[in-house]
C-alpha cells in the first residue's frame, strides 16, 4: 500500500530537490574568510579567546571520533562507533544539557504520558557506553587542520561527524522580517525543534478557551512527515475531551497529507469531522502575528492561538562552514549519498561527515530513519579506522501515529529506499502502511519509543 503519492515520488530524485538559483553565498559575500559549497578550499577556523585553547577533556586513547549533535542521529551514532569498535575513542559535543524527545511527544500534548520518560542525561547516555559527552557549541571548523572549535576550547580529530539538524526558512512564508519572525517563533513556535516549543505548545492546548487552532505543514521534506496531521487529530481530541468550543484548522500546501494519507483522512472524517477542517493544495503567501491573520490567496485565516510550521532547511552552520549541498532547495548538506561524506565543491573530504535531518537525501527525517541510518554510519566509520568497508544499507522509516484517544488508535508506516542509478533518483525497496486504525498501532508507538530511546542511553 503506498503512503506517499507517487507525483510526490519525483521529489526523490535529486533534480526534485534542487531549486533554481539558490545556493550558498560566497565567503565575501556572507561571512569574511568562509568558503562556499562551490570552493574547495578546506574552510579555515578563525577564532580568538576561550575557544582558542584545548579543549579541558582526555588526552585522545586512540582514533578519536568527535560527533556534534546529540538528537536521534548523533546519539546513535556515539553508542554505535563504540558498539562496533571499543577500543574508538568517541567525544559527542551537544550544547543542550539535557535530551527531550521530539517522537513521542505529541501522546504528551495530548496528555497521555508525562514528560519524564522523553527526558534522558547524555551523561547517562556517555558513562552507560563509555564515550566522552562534551557540553560545549561548535562555532568553527578548520577541515585542514582536523579541528573543531567550542565556546570551551578546541580539540582535533581523526573522523568528524556533523549531525546539527535543521533550522526553520520563515521566508517561504513571506516572513522576512525579523520582528515578525522572532514573533511566530515566540508566540507560535513550530515545536519541531525546542523543548520550550514543546512546552509552549503544550500550555497552549492546555489553555485553549476555544475557537480556531491553526496548525500549518511545510512544503518539501520535512521533520516529522506525519507529525502535523497527527498533532491535529489529538489536540481534536483533547477539545473533545476537555469540551473546548475549539476548530483545529491544518493548512497544507499538498493534495493529502505527506505519508499514511488514507489513514489520516479517513480519521479526519469518521473520528473528527467536528473539529479538523482540513485546507489541503493550500498556499500560504503571508501571515501576520500581530493580527493572526494568514493569507491563503483567496481568503484571509484569522486565528486564536496557533502553531506555526514553515518550510525547514539544514541547520545554518552548514553555510558557514561551506558544506551546503548548492542544489538543495532546503540548504541541505553537500554530502556523498551512501557514504554520508562532507562533499563541498564536489571534493570529498574522508574524515568529515554528515547525518541526520541536515542530509540531502529524500529520506523521511524521522526518529527511525536517523536511528537506523546512524548504526550504518557508526558501522562505516569504524570499519573504515580499520582500513575496511561495509555495504550500503538503507534507512528505514517506521512510524506510529496516535489518530484518536477515545477510544486509543492508531495507524502505521514503514519504508525503505533505494537508488536508481539509471534514473538517478530514489525510489521505494518496500513501503508498506496500514490504514486501519486500532489500540494495537497506538500501543505501539509507546513501545518503539520506548524501546529505541533504551537503546541509545543505556
Amino acid at each position: 500500500m503506498t503512503t506517499i503519492n507517487r507525483r510526490d515520488l519525483g521529489k526523490l530524485s535529486l533534480g526534485g530537490i534542487a531549486a533554481a538559483g539558490i545556493g550558498t553565498a560566497t565567503g565575501s559575500q556572507a561571512i569574511p574568510g568562509v568558503a562556499s559549497a562551490t570552493d574547495n578550499t578546506p574552510h579555515s577556523a578563525h577564532v580568538t579567546g576561550i575557544a582558542n585553547r584545548p579543549a579541558d577533556l582526555p588526552a585522545a586513547k586512540g582514533h578519536r571520533v568527535v560527533v556534534v549533535g546529540g538528537g536521534w542521529s548523533g546519539m546513535t551514532i556515539a553508542k554505535y562507533l563504540k558498539v562496533n569498535d571499543p577500543e574508538l575513542d568517541v567525544v559527542l559535543i551537544e550544547r543542550r544539557a539535557v535530551f527531550i524527545s521530539h517522537p513521542i511527544s505529541g501522546a504528551w500534548l495530548a496528555g497521555l504520558m508525562p514528560m519524564e520518560p522523553l527526558m534522558r542525561s547524555y551523561l547517562d547516555a556517555a558513562a552507560a557506553n563509555n564515550y566522552i559527552f562534551f557540553n560545549a557549541s561548535l562555532i568553527d571548523l578548520d577541515r585542514a587542520q582536523r579541528k573543531v572549535y567550542t565556546d570551551q576550547g578546541w580539540l582535533a580529530y581523526d573522523d568528524l561527524v556533523l549531525a546539527p539538524g535543521l533550522d526553520y526558512d520563515y521566508g517561504t512564508f513571506g516572513v522576512d522580517d525579523p520582528t515578525a519572525v522572532n514573533d511566530l517563533k515566540t508566540r507560535y513556535p513550530a515545536g519541531f525543534m525546542s523543548a520550550s516549543e514543546h512546552i509552549s505548545l503544550n500550555a497552549k492546548v492546555r489553555n485553549f478557551k476555544g475557537g480556531t487552532f491553526v496548525l500549518t505543514a511545510p512544503p518539501g521534506i520535512f521533520r516529522c512527515s506525519a507529525t502535523p496531521y497527527e498533532r491535529a487529530c489529538l489536540i481534536a481530541s483533547v477539545f473533545k475531551r476537555e469540551k473546548i468550543a475549539g476548530k483545529v484548522v491544518l493548512i497544507d500546501p499538498r493534495e493529502e497529507p505527506a505519508v499514511k494519507a488514507e489513514g489520516f483522512l479517513a480519521a479526519f472524517d469518521e473520528l473528527h469531522s467536528d473539529t479538523i477542517e482540513y485546507m489541503s493544495s493550500t498556499e500560504i503567501e503571508s501571515i501576520d502575528p500581530e493580527t493572526r491573520t494568514i493569507v491563503i490567496g483567496f481568503d484571509d485565516i484569522v486565528f486564536d492561538d496557533a502553531a506555526i510550521y514553515p518550510r525547514i532547511r539544514g541547520a545554518r552552520l552548514l553555510e558557514y562552514l561551506g558544506l551546503v549541498d548548492p542544489a538543495s532547495a532546503q540548504k541541505e548538506a553537500a554530502i556523498d549519498r551512501f557514504a554520508y561524506n562532507a562533499t563541498p565543491g564536489g571534493v570529498m573530504d574522508e574524515h568529515v561527515y554528515l547525518a541526520g535531518d541536515c542530509r540531502p537525501m529524500p529520506f523521511s527525517k524521522s526518529g527511525n530513519t536517523a536511528y537506523t541510518e546512524g548504526k550504518y554510519l557508526a558501522a562505516l566509520i569504524a570499519a573504515r579506522a580499520k582500513g575496511s568497508t561495509v555495504a550500503w544499507e538503507s534507512p528505514q522509516t517506521i512510524c506510529y501515529s496516535i489518530v484518536g484517544i477515545e477510544p486509543m488508535a492508531g495507524i502505521m508506516v514503514r519504508t525503505k529506499y533505494k537508488y536508481d542509478a539509471t534514473a538517478d533518483n530514489w525510489d521505494y525497496e518496500d513501503n508498506f502502511a496500514v490504514h486501519e486504525r486500532d489500540r494495537e498501532k497506538a500501543d505501539k508507538a509507546f513501545e518503539w519509543a520506548e524501546t529505541h530511546l533504551d537503546d541509545m542511553f543505556s
